[in-house]
């Protein structure tokens, strides 16, 4: 399960990614438009300026705007990111491996489905894109507006 922290800075990357050409946004837009608390925000847009997903600028006119083009960042970066490995136990994590107290981890069936979960979970996330995502909302958006759109 993705923490809090993740899930607000999936938010906050795609809501910059849909505004990916109109410059720096103020993190107070971000946070009223993604329902995200302002100081929980400024903790994680550091922490994502700090990876390199985001650059600011100070001043009038300035804010937050991505470092890269959307279609640059993948779900999984970020979310790797923010909460570190995607396995789901650490005896299956690539990057932060650790034995997991198994007596018999070579035969371990719980280790082989397990492992199968991380395959399919890092599948998915390292293969969509911010960009793939922003198109995905517009299109629901689009779908929402014109579902809607009829006259009595």
């Amino acid at each position: 399960m993705l923490s809090s922290r993740a899930r607000y800075a999936t938010r906050a990357m795609l809501d910059l990614s849909l505004l990916f050409d109109q410059g720096p946004i103020q993190i107070s837009d971000i946070a009223e438009r993604q329902n995200i608390p302002v100081k929980f925000l400024q903790q994680i847009l550091v922490a994502l300026k700090m990876t390199g997903f985001v650059q600011s600028r100070k001043g009038p006119g300035g804010g937050y705007s991505l470092a890269m083009a959307p279609k640059e960042i993948t779900l999984g970066a970020v979310v790797r990111a923010m909460d570190g490995p995607i396995a789901p136990i650490s005896c299956v994590s690539v990057t932060k491996f650790s034995e997991c107290g198994c007596p018999n981890p070579e035969i371990c069936s719980l280790r082989n489905a397990f492992k199968e979960v991380r395959n399919a979970i890092s599948e998915v996330l390292d293969r969509t894109t911010f960009a793939d995502l922003s198109r995905e909302q517009l299109a629901n958006i689009d779908g929402l507006t014109r579902s809607f759109d009829f006259v009595i």
